[in-house]
């Protein structure tokens, strides 16, 4: 299967189970069989996770792409040894870095629970073809701070909904909780703040809200007793 398939929740959720490293394979750059050019976009991806990696306190060297062709089978053996002394080398995943198991699990958790947030406010770099000599400093640590610290979240004005189920409607992973005739209410512990009940909601209703959470510390989004605190974006 192409490269390009391996999904940034593949990677975290490996490391969400507890295995020191992620080793992901690939054709060489500039050899691809299909005019996709997956493999790029696969080491994009990887590019993105080792500074989530690091943002989380984690050691990036347990994550690798190797680029080899599919008839390279002891260049794929080498390398993956290679990988597996290193990672062995790295030792047991957050303790090696100090990170109490409870904290790392939740760090994690809270990671792949944003996966398809960071998938939508970094889709056009995502996209972008990382060259050779490019690759460092194409995500930077400021980046990721901004990622993590500014994110977006989605609340119902109450006084303003209708209660016309649109957004309920629409929500991927059903999050709007409410029913025809009732007030609706967004479940934040289940809210991936992709937006689409911002943008499902009818312009004459306005009554999804949208906030971003400043300052409120690592992999935290805004809590229900602040959102109307935080900056509000119409």
């Amino acid at each position: 299967m192409c490269s390009g398939r391996v999904d940034l929740e593949f990677v975290f959720r490996a490391f969400a189970k507890g295995l020191d490293g992620v080793f992901i394979g690939a054709c060489r750059l500039g050899e691809c069989n299909y005019v996709t050019h997956g493999n790029y976009h696969a080491q994009n991806m990887t590019l993105l996770c080792k500074k989530i990696l690091e943002y989380l306190g984690l050691n990036p060297e347990r994550l690798m792409i190797g680029f080899m062709s599919s008839g390279e089978g002891n260049i794929f053996a080498e390398t993956v040894d290679d990988f597996s002394r290193q990672a062995a080398s790295l030792g047991p995943l957050g303790s090696s870095e100090g990170l109490d198991p409870e904290e790392l699990s939740r760090r994690l958790s809270e990671v792949v629970k944003l996966i398809p947030y960071i998938k939508i406010v970094k889709r056009d770099k995502l996209k972008a073809r990382v060259e050779e000599g490019e690759e460092d400093g194409f995500y930077t640590a400021e980046e990721i701070e901004r990622l993590f610290n500014e994110v977006d979240s989605y609340w119902i004005n109450p006084d303003k909904c209708q209660a016309c189920l649109i957004c309920g409607r629409k929500c991927p992973v059903q999050a709007v909780i409410g029913a025809k005739g009732q007030v609706h209410v967004i479940d934040q512990d289940k809210c991936i703040r992709c937006g689409t009940c911002y943008e499902a909601c009818p312009p004459r209703f306005g009554a999804v809200e949208k906030s971003t959470a400043v300052g409120l510390g690592p992999l935290r989004a805004a809590e229900p007793g602040r959102q109307r605190e935080a900056t509000t974006t119409n």
